[in-house]
């Protein structure tokens, strides 16, 4: 209960006119998106973006995570993280001085759709999809004839070009499970050209192509500070992040004493 209203009390503070002081730690795949809607807030931010997958291994992103908070520590109003549950990562993250506010989400791709609904609903209805955003285009080697190509040489260069064929076939055999390339973003810069290497990917990987508006409102509620507490968990000093299981995707729990 002390909890509870803990955080009743940290939301009604940040959504006073009172411009606040944030910290946003983020994954650097949204940096163009949160950088360009902070700049439509009144609040103050200091940004820290961290490398993209680090979620392929949570346990170096809860690490890399933690270790960034701890710097940050007392400096601000709140931190706010810019991640989802990404491969259970944030698990275990500790708001040690300063609150910690995280959107409810699996995933990067939920802040860009605008609601873990919103996403549910198209997850559901097109299995097999392969996400596309300025982001994960910038920071990462997306599947099509770009990212195969950049593999196959690296592969013939160290084992020569036999070897590289069969590793390319055993180690592609994960694109089998995709049948479609759906790009999404906020129109924050360049959108054009990203749209049309999606396309480009898709067409030469035998995929369909689709494409969806992104919905900025996670974003931008998330720098206002209007935090209700269905679309975002405070994390309260001395209190942890863990999975919920359920459609709340996180929630906050108590520090388990350490040994004596």
């Amino acid at each position: 209960m002390l909890a509870d209203d803990l955080r009743r009390r940290v939301r009604g503070a940040m959504t006073t006119d009172t411009p606040k002081h944030f910290g946003v730690i983020a994954c650097h795949v949204l940096w163009r998106e949160l950088c360009f809607f902070a700049t439509r807030s009144p609040n103050v931010f200091d940004f820290r973006f961290l490398k993209q997958g680090l979620h392929d291994t949570p346990e170096l992103l809860r690490t890399e995570l933690q270790r960034v908070i701890d710097e940050e520590d007392g400096k601000h109003d709140a931190l706010l993280i810019g991640y989802g549950l990404c491969s259970n990562g944030i698990q275990g993250i500790v708001a040690r001085n300063t609150p910690l506010v995280c959107i409810r989400a699996h995933d990067c791709i939920t802040v860009l759709l605008g609601s873990k609904e919103r996403y549910r609903e198209y997850f559901d209805s097109h299995p097999g999809t392969f996400w596309y955003s300025p982001g994960w285009i910038e920071d990462c080697p997306m599947p099509g004839k770009d990212r195969y190509e950049a593999a196959l040489k690296t592969y013939c260069d160290l084992y020569g070009e036999e070897s590289a064929k069969y590793l390319m076939e055993s180690t592609e055999t994960w694109i089998k499970n995709y049948g479609q390339a759906c790009y999404v973003d906020l129109g924050v810069g360049g959108s054009d050209k990203y749209r049309q290497y999606t396309r480009q990917c898709a067409d030469w990987l035998g995929w369909r192509y689709d494409e969806l508006g992104g919905d900025p409102s996670l974003v931008e509620r998330l720098l206002s500070g209007d935090w209700d507490a269905e679309t975002f968990l405070v994390v309260n000093p001395g209190e942890e992040i863990t999975a919920s299981f359920d459609e709340g995707i996180l929630k906050a729990r108590p520090v388990a004493p350490g040994p004596k």
